[in-house]
């Protein structure tokens, strides 16, 4: 029924969003989703292990084609950037031993993919998936919606790569 099934990512350390979502352009439906928490007291290396361990875990249940992940956006503070890039490479290592292939989206183009607008709030993406796009299942945690937001992006923008690789000469 459905062309694809995405692995969604909103990266983080103390918190990141997974969702599985599977269809096209045209329909989507999450099939599963959660917002995966690691505790502040542990230390960084330890959370960083289990982020890795959890989405090499979500892969080798869910099977995606394609990792979409929420790049990072480099903001005033340094130090979480660099915690989140840290996360980001653990995340994007266990894709990579799995041999699922990783696309990134700046939150903009995830954000104008759902709202139509690109510095939407987290809870108009929530929003903009169900109302707009009749995503079924979006999940009410926001890191959750956030990372099925960015699967949605993936399949909206593979349409168009389709399109584009077919009209080449």
């Amino acid at each position: 029924m459905f062309e694809h099934r995405v692995l969604g990512v909103d990266p983080g350390t103390a918190a990141i969003g997974l969702a599985v979502v599977e269809g096209s352009a045209r329909q989507q439906a999450v099939t599963w989703a959660s917002t995966v928490r690691t505790p502040t007291a542990i230390p960084p290396a330890e959370r960083l292990r289990r982020l890795h361990e959890t989405v090499a875990h979500v892969i080798r249940t869910h099977q995606p084609d394609t990792m979409a992940l929420e790049a990072l956006m480099w903001g005033q503070n340094r130090q979480s950037a660099m915690q989140v890039a840290r996360a980001t490479g653990v995340i994007t290592l266990a894709a990579a031993q799995a041999g699922v292939p990783v696309v990134e989206y700046p939150p903009l183009q995830v954000k104008m993919a759902v709202t139509g607008v690109g510095n939407a709030p987290k809870d108009a993406v929530q929003r903009g998936l169900v109302r707009i796009l009749g995503v079924s299942g979006v999940p009410e945690e926001l890191n959750a919606a956030d990372a099925v937001a960015t699967a949605v992006c993936h399949l909206q923008h593979e349409r168009l790569r389709r399109v584009k690789e077919t009209a080449a000469p």
